[in-house]
């Protein structure tokens, strides 16, 4: 049985991670509005991310014993100066997501929660990649400065991502995937 401070934490952090996808899928459709096809692609992709992520939360809470709990999600902005500004705020968002997971790693653990502590440690991998990849994108938009022709290149690069599902341990799967 899940503790309940872990489950209210658990909750209160699926709601975030939905609410995470509101935010990339605002700023896919602006970019997309602004002729950015690729970077709005990285975007769409990066709901579909967090999604999972919270879809994770989810089934954990369920097979725990706990109550899932969804509530309302925030209106997030819609619009943003520049392709830097809203790669800035992914930065800027997923150290928030970062703060938050560890501080459920935390709880999990002053709780004697194992079972939740070892469920979070993928969360908090993830998040170092979440914080690099945002990173590496402000730095190549930064060496670009005004050459639109940089901004096309990054553009068209971005526009090759794909989905992977991801596969979080004591998680969500991929539809017909079998157990790790």
């Amino acid at each position: 049985m899940i503790p309940k401070k872990i489950e209210a934490a658990l909750n209160d952090q699926l709601n975030f991670e939905l609410y995470s996808a509101y935010i990339y899928l605002s700023m896919s459709a602006h970019l997309r509005s602004q002729g950015m096809n690729g970077f709005a692609n990285w975007m769409q992709i990066q709901a579909q991310e967090e999604t999972v992520h919270g879809m994770g939360m989810y089934s954990f809470i369920i097979d725990r014993g706990g109550k899932v709990v969804l509530k309302a999600i925030a209106q997030p902005k819609s619009e943003w100066k520049t392709v830097l500004a809203a790669f800035e705020n992914v930065l800027a968002h997923e150290e928030i997501v970062t703060s938050r997971i560890n501080n459920i790693a935390a709880l999990a653990e002053s709780e004697k929660d194992f079972a939740t502590r070892n469920f979070m440690q993928w969360y908090i991998g993830e998040q170092v990649e979440e914080e690099a990849n945002a990173n590496e994108i402000i730095n190549e938009l930064k060496m670009s400065a005004d050459s639109k022709q940089a901004l096309l290149m990054l553009d068209r690069e971005k526009a090759m991502r794909t989905f992977v599902f991801p596969i979080i341990p004591g998680g969500m799967k991929a539809p017909g995937a079998a157990a790790p």
